[in-house]
């Protein structure tokens, strides 16, 4: 008994916020550490950004923001949904939160009832289960593999659908494995979908920017998915905004209703000065962030090269995000430096006890047979990390 609820005693805590708290412990004791394991890019935000912040606090503003969100930052969101993504929302329907995580935590309390199940096709961002969890929903895990590009099929969706299933989640591009869905692909999910009204769809996009495809579809753009979709998405990432903490839905309004009911008990509205930098954000064009997107593909073709190189990785190529998930199996069994690598967890504990490279484990994605490494770090990094970790294996 330790006198805390049954909820908080069965969350795991989050394996890459973990896996960041280990690195800084070992750093303390004068470690040289290579973080790998964060998903949060290294360049500063951009200065014309940080202007808008700074002009922001010199006109003052300094007050309570309305709990959805300033009208003048919907406003920028709904034109930025119509020019990026075919989509056309009311400022009605959207909502702005602390962060997208925020978002995501959101929809899951005001849409599911207990024993509610949903679909998460794996591998899934580390939150995505625990948030279902926490809201007394139940995870539906939907297995995929490397020669599928770790994208759920229509037959594999159709299978999992249950008079209980209330929602399908899904990230694309995808954290962990970069995989991004095709208008083809979501057009043959939809087609399924449209037989089960009753399921709400919550599209993060959050990575849509830092896409190596050449093109980016949301799924409420397919006909007649609209009005069940939740399209999710913020700043952290294209911007290099992680810690200014501003996300943003899309949504059919009784649900952005029901977010903002939510929000006004929880946190009320999202901080002042971040949400007047984000106007300016969003009314960007996106050339003004190219070069972190160039930067980010040179990084994947990098460490993909460096990755092939090294006996018992295998990888697909990711299309977007700034995320390798290599399929590291061939190592299980194995002993290396005097310890018997299981699974996934135990080969990401080996890589930092021993090569002093922080990854994280597939496991916490929903795939016992991946690491997740990322590559938004510098080349010097990454070039030093892949050496550490080949020295390694090669010498076991």
């Amino acid at each position: 008994m330790n006198g805390l609820s049954d909820k908080i005693n069965k969350l795991e805590t989050s394996a890459t916020l973990a896996m960041a708290a280990k690195t800084r412990e070992l750093k303390a004791e004068g470690k040289s550490i290579i973080g790998l394991s964060l998903g949060e890019p290294d360049f500063n935000t951009p200065d014309f950004i940080k202007d808008a912040a700074i002009n922001a606090i010199n006109e003052n503003y300094n007050s309570y923001t309305p709990v959805d969100g300033y009208l003048e930052l919907k406003t920028a969101i709904q034109q930025k949904f119509r020019r990026d993504n075919n989509l056309d929302y009311n400022t009605s329907q959207i909502v702005v939160s602390t962060g997208a995580k925020q978002s995501l935590y959101n929809l899951a309390a005001t849409i599911l009832n207990p024993g509610d199940e949903v679909i998460l096709p794996c591998p899934y961002w580390v939150s995505y289960s625990d948030i279902v969890k926490l809201n007394e929903g139940v995870p539906v895990e939907v297995k995929t593999d490397i020669k599928q590009d770790f994208k759920i099929t229509p037959e594999q969706l159709e299978s999992a659908i249950t008079p209980k299933t209330k929602m399908l989640w899904y990230s694309s591009p995808c954290n962990p494995s970069g995989s991004v869905y095709t208008k083809e692909e979501l057009e043959s999910l939809a087609k399924v979908l449209r037989r089960h009204p009753h399921i709400i769809v919550i599209s993060d996009e959050i990575y849509e920017h830092i896409n190596f495809s050449g093109a980016h579809t949301s799924m409420a753009s397919i006909e007649g998915m609209q009005n069940r979709t939740v399209t999710v998405n913020g700043v952290s990432k294209a911007f290099a905004m992680t810690g200014w903490r501003i996300g943003y839905i899309g949504a059919p309004e009784y649900i952005a209703k029901a977010c903002t009911k939510l929000q006004g008990q929880v946190t009320s509205g999202a901080n002042c000065i971040a949400q007047r930098a984000v106007i300016t954000a969003l009314e960007a064009d996106k050339s003004a962030i190219q070069y972190m997107i160039d930067k980010f593909k040179s990084r994947r073709q990098l460490i993909l090269d460096l990755l092939n190189n090294i006996k018992g990785f295998t990888c697909n190529e990711p299309q977007g995000a700034f995320y390798v998930f290599p399929n590291v199996s061939a190592y299980f069994g194995q002993t290396i430096k005097g310890k018997t690598i299981s699974n996934a967890t135990g080969f990401s504990m080996l890589l930092l006890e021993e090569a002093h490279v922080a990854t994280v484990t597939g496991e916490a994605f929903g795939n016992p047979n991946c690491i997740r490494i990322s590559y938004a770090a510098s080349e010097k990094d990454i070039k030093e990390a892949l050496k550490r970790i080949r020295t390694l294996l090669e010498e076991k």
